[in-house]
């Protein structure tokens, strides 16, 4: 399993750019030279490999990346102790956050991290033939492309850097590439991906070409290229190996990772913790602590520290009989009343809710800060998410099919009711409405809301406090700017 079993430690691999500023040092951060890479290393299949775990190894930091995207939308409050409990993020629930918004740069800089080892590939991609090359390059330009996408989903505009990496020096040079380039590089990186990888992989973990196809789709989505988004998902349905999971009440356990319905899966594991002086080499899903219930003591679940508390307006989103309520949320005053013994805190902005999918359960090693270890992987792309961005871009193009977007919604909502008595037959804007609704009820809980309500036009009258033509994007954290010399221009509005 390509992360839960290697944790890469080669100080080669460290972000030595001006992006990686952060005051919080990684351990692998120690380098003695930027020349010596390419003479001393990438002269093995090995050396490949273990590059490769380094890119991968990101991906555990999108933890927040999933945390604030609900908290920024309406179906989570910041919670916490207290109103200065992670100012961060209380400014981004309250959507007040500046420049100088700590966890806003740790999202910059870990994202442009995983650039850079991504990149570190594929600068000396050509240096060292072996068999099975082609695939370990097909997999570091799917995580350039899926750090790029977070990027610019968050930021915008972003240094746009391919197959060379950023490093100290080159702020005094590089400037932030349009969006409308870094989607054109995130296409090109993601067809080939597609063109070069398995539906299948012999080792868990590792992106495939149903991976590179959903996030493709996704993309495309993004900037509204509809028709698009309806090939290449559609061939995925058709093609690939995913369905949707029966049981959809084990959707989120830790004994039910990497099922059929997981298109791509960030790994945890519990053995390797970490501590708040740096939360990022943590190899367990941090945000499950954060999510958790305050000074929990009962069954079943862990402490935690109340943060990402689902609103009642998200509650009272499902519709009677809808099996996805009880897994994506928790009702910690109904399960006190099931459950003698069950006592907890509430915490900030306290609604009796808790995000279930991802909240700490009892029974793991929790090595290190037992909050911070959780071994929960993260669902990034589901088959799910796959039908119901199927069924918006089939419902939305110049073209539409909305007969086949319903089928596509309503093999989700089927699976939902579990029977076929919930189907929609409504067309046009009134489908397109219920493919929304659909991807909040079907989603809440996994970081996509804010983005969702963003590109579809829905951010101002959904989230409180947000600015039209501000709040679309989020800050470049102010120490970068700086950093290129205060030639970049700041986001509008901030």
């Amino acid at each position: 399993m390509i992360n839960k079993n290697m944790k890469i430690k080669y100080s080669l691999f460290a972000v030595i750019a001006l992006i990686f500023t952060n005051s919080c040092s990684d351990e692998f951060v120690n380098v003695a030279s930027f020349d010596e890479n390419s003479e001393e290393f990438f002269n093995s299949k090995e050396d490949y490999d273990a590059a490769l775990v380094g890119a991968y190894d990101l991906l555990q930091s999108t933890y927040l990346n999933v945390m604030l995207g609900e908290i920024a939308s309406d179906n989570t409050l910041a919670g916490g102790e207290s109103a200065t409990d992670v100012p961060g993020i209380q400014e981004v629930d309250d959507m007040t956050h500046t420049p100088l918004n700590e966890d806003l740069r740790n999202i910059f800089n870990w994202m442009f991290a995983g650039v850079n080892r991504a990149n570190y590939i594929l600068e000396f991609k050509d240096k060292t033939d072996f068999p099975g090359k082609e695939g370990v390059i097909a997999e570091a330009t799917f995580l350039r492309a899926y750090y790029y996408f977070e990027l610019v989903k968050w930021f915008g505009d972003v240094p746009l850097a391919v197959d060379t990496r950023l490093l100290f020096g080159d702020q005094d040079i590089v400037e932030r590439t349009p969006k409308a380039e870094v989607y054109a590089q995130i296409e090109i990186d993601l067809q080939f991906a597609a063109a070069n990888l398995p539906y299948v992989q012999t080792e868990t973990g590792r992106v495939t070409k149903g991976a590179a196809q959903a996030l493709l789709g996704k993309a495309y989505l993004f900037q509204n290229k509809f028709t698009e988004a309806a090939v290449v998902l559609d061939d995925l349905i058709a093609n690939g190996p995913h369905d949707l999971l029966t049981d959809y009440t084990t959707m989120f356990e830790n004994d039910n990772e990497n099922n059929i319905e997981s298109v791509f899966e960030v790994q945890y594991i519990d053995v390797e913790g970490a501590g708040f002086g740096c939360l990022q080499c943590s190899e367990g899903n941090v945000a499950v602590g954060f999510n958790g219930i305050r000074n929990y003591t009962g069954p079943l679940f862990d402490s935690g520290f109340s943060f990402n508390i689902p609103t009642q307006k998200v509650v009272d989103a499902f519709e009677v009989g809808d099996g996805r309520k009880d897994v994506a949320i928790l009702d910690i005053n109904a399960w006190a009343n099931e459950n003698a013994g069950v006592s907890f805190v509430e915490g900030f902005e306290h609604t009796g809710f808790y995000n279930r999918k991802y909240i700490a359960r009892q029974g793991d090693s929790n090595i290190g800060d037992a909050n911070l270890t959780n071994p929960n992987n993260y669902r990034a792309i589901r088959f799910a998410d796959v039908l119901l961005m199927a069924a918006e871009a089939h419902n939305r193009k110049p073209a539409s099919d909305d007969a086949r977007a319903r089928g596509y919604i309503n093999r989700v909502r089927d699976r939902a009711f579990g029977d076929t008595d919930h189907q929609l037959s409504v067309s046009g804007a009134a489908l397109t409405d219920a493919i929304a609704n659909e991807r909040q009820l079907e989603l809440v809980g996994e970081g996509h809301r804010f983005f969702d309500l963003v590109r579809t036009g829905r951010a101002a009258q959904e989230i409180p406090g947000f600015t039209t033509g501000k709040n679309e994007v989020f800050p470049i954290p102010s120490i970068e700017i700086e950093l290129a010399g205060n030639r970049w221009n700041q986001n509008p509005g901030y």
